[in-house]
This record gives C-alpha cells, structure tokens and sequence, in this order.
C-alpha cells in the first residue's frame, strides 16, 4: 500500500502575484477614504466608475496589442480625433458622423498595423509616426480650436453616453458593455487565442501556420476602433471635441494596462486585468485630487507607477539584453 502525500503547501506568493491588481485597488481605495471618508460615498464611487469608462475603452485596445509584445502609442491622438470629427460633422451628418468617426479610428488602427507588419518597422516607430499625422488632422479639421456640441445635438444622438438609467450612469453601461465583449474575444474566440499564441511566441506560432500579419493587423484596427469610441464617450461628457481633449491619457492608459498585470513583453495578461488597472489608476487620480495634489505632480506618480509595474511584470527570460 501507497505511502499517502501530503499535500502541497499553499503558495500563497503565487496566489498574491495573480491577483495584485485586485488587493492594490482595495488596499488604495481604503487608504484614500481613511484619509478622505467622502471618497466611500455611493456618489463618489459612480463618478468613479464613470470616469474609468473613457480610460478603460482607451487601454483595452492597446492591451491586445501589448499581449502581441507590441504597443500602440496613437490611441490618445485617434480618440482626440473622433472627438473633433464628432462634434464637426454633427451638423452636416448628423447621427452618421458617429460610425464616420469610428471608421475613421479603424483606418489609423490599420495605418499603424500596415507600417509595422508590412514595412517591418518597430510598433513603436509606426504608431507614433501616425500619432503624428492624427494630430496634424485633428487641428486641421477643427481649425486649431475646441469645437462645442450643442445640446440639442448631444441630447439626440449621444444619450447612450450620457445621462442616467435606474440610477447609474449611461458610460458604466457602455464600459461593462465593452468590457463583457472583450473578454469574451479574449477566452472564447479563435482570435483571442491566437493573439495570446503569437505574443507567447511570435516564431513558434509563424511555424504553425499561424497567419501572424493577418492578426497582428486586426489587432491594430481593434485598438483604433476602440479608441475612437473611448473619444467619442470623452466627447459626449465634455459637450466638445479638441484636437488635444485625450492629450493627457497616454500614460495613465499604459499604466492602466501594465499595472493590471499585462506584462510588455507580451503573452501575460488580459482585459479584465486592464479593467482592473484602470480602475487603481482612477483611484489613484481622484483620490490625488481628493487629498490636493495638483494636476502636474499626478503625471509623476503615474510615471512612477509605471516603473515600478513594469519592473514587476515583465519577463526577463525573454529578454537576454535590455536596451
């Protein structure tokens, strides 16, 4: 008779590694309202949710791309663009400027992804070199000038971004929309495993037939897309579009995604990890406005956020030189 085992010892590092995201938000979220109690109101709280909306629909494009151990640095410039799109073309187009823009957000997705995948050039590279092209369209459309949408405009076609329903917020509808899609792609769709194969191992899945150009692709044109809805929900809050309205969400929208445990090298995380980290970044930022730190000072904790997330997540054994 079998000697019985005794039964592993609870790896309790590895169970706090998976899930860090989630003790980092509630550990902050407490911290915040032991400092300020007004922070832990339900009000606060939906305005929270809310605001993470804009951020979240802006990273969790860039988090497929990131998972192919790429990265997209046009997302904020893409969705500054739908914002202006929306409120220009609302006069003459009116509802239609609203798919106009988001198809607009899939042709800079594609320029992005045709420079990388056809031209070889490092994602980097491709991204910030449409990045700037947006940005010169963006204030060529909106003739270097914040551009307002009037109330009569937003109240007929953009309701499903703002107001209220049984009590909360139409944006919390449209993230948990998002949110529920995605992960959906993410686990249940052949697309999603295939981006979770070629950021495991880009050669490993070239030499199984993978389509690598093709996905890598659709990957950049989802993460344009996604941004330009992200502009379009920041659009409807504000009542304006700017070619500069997103300038301020590159970072926190990296951060967003790296902090949720999506490591740089690709092949780790996820969108509910994104969710996640947007959510700590949300706190981090109200929660810095709650206590009075003022806007400038809130970009270098967010770049110290990041350093150390990266350091945290990123996998050195594939990486043999740093440069």
């Amino acid at each position: 008779m079998s000697a019985l085992r005794a039964p592993a010892p609870y790896n309790w590092r590895h169970m706090l590694r998976r899930h860090a995201a989630l003790v980092a938000l509630v550990a902050l979220t407490l911290l915040v309202g032991l400092r300020e109690p007004g922070f832990l109101r339900p009000e606060t709280m939906m305005v929270l949710v809310s605001d993470t909306t804009t951020l979240f629909l802006m990273a969790a494009g860039a988090t497929f791309v990131i998972m192919l151990g790429s990265i997209d640095l046009s997302i904020q410039a893409v969705a500054s663009l739908a914002s202006v799109m929306i409120a220009t073309m609302f006069p003459g187009w009116g509802p239609w400027a609203i798919p106009a823009a988001l198809l607009a957000g899939a042709a800079c997705g594609l320029a992005c992804g045709w420079s990388h995948t056809r031209l070889r050039i490092p994602s980097f590279i491709a991204t910030l070199a449409v990045s700037g092209v947006v940005v010169s369209l963006s204030f060529w459309l909106s003739n270097e000038a914040s551009v307002a949408i009037t109330q009569v405009h937003r109240d007929a076609w953009l309701g499903w971004a703002t107001g209220q329903s049984l009590g909360i917020r139409h944006e919390v509808y449209v993230g948990f929309g998002a949110l529920l899609f995605l992960i959906f792609v993410q686990k249940a769709t052949v697309f999603g495993r295939l981006i979770e194969s070629i950021g495991h191992g880009e050669l490993a899945a070239i030499a199984s037939g993978i389509r690598v150009t093709r996905v890598k692709l659709w990957v950049f044109v989802l993460s344009g897309l996604l941004a330009a809805l992200s502009g379009i929900v920041f659009s409807a809050r504000m009542a304006s579009g700017s070619p500069t309205l997103a300038n301020e969400f590159l970072l926190p929208s990296i951060a967003a995604i790296v902090v949720g445990g999506t490591a740089l090298t690709g092949g780790v995380g996820g969108i509910w990890q994104t969710y996640l980290g947007a959510l700590i970044v949300s706190v981090l930022r109200i929660g810095m406005t709650f206590v009075g730190i003022n806007v400038f000072a809130q970009q270098i904790v967010f770049g110290t956020v990041l350093i150390v997330a990266v350091a945290f997540t990123i996998d050195r054994s594939r990486i043999r030189v740093v440069k």
